[in-house]
């Protein structure tokens, strides 16, 4: 077993100077995903370049200053990297473009490979001519074949012919999943094993053999679990995809001998479960926690075997299943006290280890550990123009709903001003299926340190929660949901935090919604609201989802069970549509949209601008050429927090 102990400057507050400017905020992370490479001898990361997201690559010991290899991406968006076997980074590239003859956006994704030192850079996949219309989901399902440049990767082969606006394609009939055999030297692939329009993910034993696949059928919606025999393909278990909120299986275990499935049928929060191979039955728990449900598996990055698994308290949590990397996470904590602090990344070894570090008033701050020495490097943060001292102390909030649900909140207070009578944010997240935790917040700190409270409410529906709490969601868009919200105004107020005057309610994605929910239902709390990608009217967002998706697809059902049917409920989507019901609204409203966003499409702002218009209300739309549903882009960024800055002061001052 390894212990280890870093030693860490202590961090010490200095007097607030002059606020930072905008930038300093709406900046792309200067460092993410950073993976270390199998021989550790190099690490990668996401860095932000020129206001894009880019794929680099650093020579681990190289003098101080010494530059990075800058992967070329052409006119592709940096979305993942990963490293093969050997010296070989794999990046996954997002392109959106217009559909010849359809007014619709869509996501291609493609990917590409380069050595470490940044040459040979091949195009992955070049053998399928008609790939870049074709795919997407492009990730690593096994690195450790005996061609040690080979990895095995899914691939959704697609047909899809688009049809007229009212006419809707089955995705039974245009898609399967078939797992490949892909060349990072030279970029040509072949069909390992052949999927069909059932399979949804492979699970491979760490060493190219196939082990499990996993099957999704829709009519009704469960999942089913075949294991690998000899050339055949067994039935091994089946599960209520519905009831396990999608969850499914997840890889091997450790031992080699178990499926680890998410799981939380029959049970309130999702656990991480085993399910035996050799008898197909369900033995037990690997991870359960009774209060939080487990977010997602921690994996072997060079097995692929789950080793551990992750939920969130108030911040991350990270529970290891082996000895030794369960006293890797526990001194790594006792040397970060407070802080949400985890291993990202490992050389095969285990010697060399990426850690990276974050707190409220401490952006994600990566650091390099030489498990051998014990010594630690800091890299880089990801917000190096922050220091403590710029942004606000952040805090549990919890607070009961009308109905005597607890909702878990958090409060993000100015620095360096009493709680009292303050100029107030209510943020809630989009989603809705996620949560907001205690840590660094871009956002959220650029308000608090231009001296606003902020609220984020994780109101009914949040994820992380158990599924009761889920459930009690299910079609309160506009009702319940808004309630949660509503009651976090309202103890701000008792509490005299908020100034009653003085509250604006923001938001992106259903956040955007639940702003322009707010100054549409509950126009006497909020003096403003700013939505960025808002869904407005809901009939017609799940009309287009049914006409992009299909009317039977998984995203379609999705939707279906968490907002209600345009078909069956219309009536009651309509009643919680704000755009339907512009004249209850009594505040300006701002409105920003992408013009390249595939999730929430940008005629919800128009819709939504169009009846404030029609109504006399005081509205402002600004299209954002370029940019998607997710704030990709620094430019975005940057400039969606000047425009809300001059909104707030407008309206609420500060």
């Amino acid at each position: 077993m390894r212990n280890i102990a870093i030693a860490v400057a202590v961090l010490i507050a200095t007097p607030a100077a002059a606020n930072p400017p905008v930038e300093a905020f709406g900046m792309l992370p200067n460092l993410s995903q950073a993976k270390i490479a199998p021989d550790g001898q190099h690490f990668a990361a996401v860095q932000a370049l020129n206001g894009k997201p880019a794929a680099v690559i650093y020579k681990v010991g190289a003098p101080p200053g010494t530059l990075p290899v800058v992967v070329p991406s052409g006119e592709g968006t940096v979305d993942s990297i990963d490293w093969g076997k050997k010296d070989r980074l794999l990046i996954r590239l997002k392109t959106n473009e217009r559909v010849y003859g359809d007014n619709r956006i869509r996501t291609w994704e493609r990917s590409i490979a380069v050595k470490a030192d940044g040459s040979d850079l091949v195009v992955l996949l070049k053998n399928f001519p008609s790939l870049r219309n074709n795919a997407d989901d492009v990730y690593i399902v096994d690195k450790n074949l005996d061609d040690p440049d080979s990895i095995l990767m899914p691939l959704f082969l697609k047909n899809i012919v688009f049809k007229s606006y009212y006419e809707y394609y089955d995705p039974y009939e245009n898609f399967r999943m078939d797992l490949l055999k892909v060349n990072l030297a030279t970029g040509e692939g072949h069909i390992y094993a052949t999927g069909n329009y059932k399979v949804a993910d492979w699970i491979t034993d760490g060493h190219g053999n196939l082990v499990a696949r996993l099957e999704l059928t829709l009519r009704p919606l469960r999942h089913h679990l075949y294991v690998y025999d000899h050339g055949d393909w067994k039935p091994s278990g089946e599960y209520d995809a519905e009831a396990d909120n999608g969850a499914g299986a997840v890889g091997l275990t450790e031992d080699g001998k178990a499926i680890a499935l998410l799981r939380h049928e029959n049970r309130d929060t999702t656990a991480l479960v085993r399910h035996d191979l050799a008898t197909g039955d369900e033995t037990g728990l690997l991870f359960a926690d009774p209060k939080y449900d487990v977010m997602q598996p921690i994996k072997d990055e060079w097995t692929g075997r789950v080793i551990g698994a992750m939920y969130a308290a108030d911040q991350y949590e990270y529970k290891y299943f082996s000895e030794e990397n369960q006293a890797l996470q526990a001194g790594l904590e006792k040397s970060f006290p407070g802080l949400s602090v985890h291993a990202t990344s490992m050389d095969k070894a285990k010697d060399r280890v990426i850690v990276a570090v974050q707190g409220p008033r401490l952006p994600p701050t990566y650091y390099f550990l030489d498990r051998t020495t014990h010594n630690a490097t800091k890299i880089l943060s990801a917000y190096p123009q922050l220091t403590e001292a710029d942004l606000g102390e952040m805090k549990p909030y919890p607070y009961k709903a009308r109905d005597g649900l607890e909702i878990p909140a958090y409060l993000t207070l100015p620095p360096n001003k009493d709680a009292r009578n303050l100029p107030t944010i209510i943020m809630p997240h989009g989603g809705p299926d996620a949560r907001d935790v205690v840590g660094f917040d871009w956002w959220a700190q650029f308000l608090a340190n231009r001296g606003y409270a902020v609220l984020q409410p994780n109101y009914r529906g949040s994820k992380g929660y158990g599924r009761k709490f889920t459930e009690a969601g299910l079609h309160q868009w506009g009702r319940a949901m808004q309630d949660d919200i509503s009651d976090g105004v309202k103890k701000l107020v008792a509490d005299g935090i908020a100034d009653p005057k003085r509250i604006c309610i923001v938001g992106a994605s259903y956040g955007g919604y639940a702003a322009l929910a707010g100054a549409t239902f509950s126009p006497e709390l909020y003096a403003c609201a700013f939505s960025f990608a808002g869904v407005s009217d809901l009939n017609e967002f799940m009309f287009t989802q049914r006409s992009d998706t299909g009317k039977d697809s998984q995203g379609t059902s999705f939707w279906k069970s968490r907002i209600g049917s345009d078909w069956e409920d219309a009536d009651k989507l309509k009643a919680a549509s704000p755009a339907l019901h512009a004249d209850n609204v009594k505040c300006p409203i701002m409105l920003m949209h992408g013009e390249g966003d595939t999730t929430v499409r940008l005629n919800q702002s128009q819709i939504e601008y169009q009846a404030l218009k029609d109504a006399g209300k005081d509205v402002t739309f600004i299209r954002v050429a370029g940019e998607d549903h997710y704030l990709n882009f620094a430019d975005t960024r940057i400039r969606m927090l000047k425009e809300l800055e001059a909104f707030l002061k407008k309206n609420i001052g500060t």
